[in-house]
């Protein structure tokens, strides 16, 4: 069997099993770097030395970060192709993945905030942003949302999240004044809480960043403003406030691999034994309380 034709199959079990749109498309492109680098050889042709050869070239020119999901889907893919009978053996199963450093997440200040606040000029602008910095979303948690999953009594929404589960995050009443003006001033039937200025659709994570873009130029902050960024600052900010189960409901929707780094991020000024233990007090209540 070809690799391009292993994958073709791999993928539609992976749709089947609930992989989200966006993680397959990163497969995707991972498996077109792959056929074309062994020029689609039969997949049970290929030893470890040779994705080994493949991987040392590659990280040539990638950061250990990009190789490591490189690698993690070599190995979802040999392992796949091994369990359903299309290889003897899985020549990914002893690759590991590079160390990376621990980084700590970059979050944004409260002068930066306001700076960011007041460069939004337009009302999508404002809703989007007001939005994204209240619920500590995810860029592709705010894409898939539809008007529909807002509860405007309580302002809170049902977002679907990594691994398709399903959360309610909350809003504040900055994000509900602009969120109802947006919505008010739209001419479209489209069910999405966010759509393209032009010809009115659900807006892509493209779409999204480049408004965030928009405005971090606008607003003249000396430093590169993503939209991850904003999630980390919701939940650093809510911290320094003395919110610290609403932090924590941040921290344990983070990956468990990148807690180590969200950790000090959160805690400022605090001791990070003090933060530690309120945390561990309270995380029975916060399991049964939010999830």
């Amino acid at each position: 069997m070809l690799i391009s034709q292993a994958y073709k199959t791999y993928e539609s079990d992976k749709r089947i099993e609930g992989f989200s749109s966006q993680t397959l498309k990163a497969y995707r492109l991972q498996s077109g770097l792959l056929i074309r680098y062994f020029d689609d050889v039969s997949i049970e042709s290929l030893s470890t030395n040779q994705l080994k050869e493949y991987l040392a070239e590659s990280s040539e020119h990638l950061k250990p970060s990009s190789l490591s999901h490189r690698i993690r889907f070599m190995r979802s893919l040999f392992r796949w192709s091994h369990e359903e009978g299309h290889i003897p053996s899985n020549p990914a199963s002893k690759i590991k993945e590079p160390k990376v450093g621990k980084r700590i997440p970059k979050f944004l200040t409260e002068r930066e905030i306001e700076h960011l606040r007041e460069a939004c000029k337009i009302p999508i602008e404002k809703a989007l942003f007001e939005f994204m910095f209240s619920t500590g979303c995810r860029i592709g948690e705010i894409v898939s949302l539809d008007k529909n999953c807002i509860n405007w009594s309580n302002r809170s929404a049902i977002v679907r999240g990594k691994g398709d589960k399903e959360r309610e995050v909350y809003f504040n009443i900055r994000a509900d004044i602009w969120l109802k003006r947006y919505i008010h001033n739209r001419k479209d039937h489209d069910p999405a809480i966010f759509v393209t200025e032009r010809s009115p659709h659900r807006m892509s994570i493209a779409q999204m960043r480049y408004i965030i873009k928009r405005i971090s130029c606008r607003a003249g902050i000396d430093k590169s403003i993503h939209p991850h960024q904003l999630r980390h600052s919701y939940a650093t900010h809510l911290l320094n406030k003395g919110h610290l189960l609403m932090s924590y409901k941040v921290y344990l929707a983070t990956k468990k691999r990148r807690r180590h780094a969200f950790m000090p991020s959160l805690a400022g000024d605090f001791d990070k034994n003090y933060i530690e233990s309120i945390f561990n007090r309270f995380l029975l209540f916060v399991v049964v309380e939010f999830f």
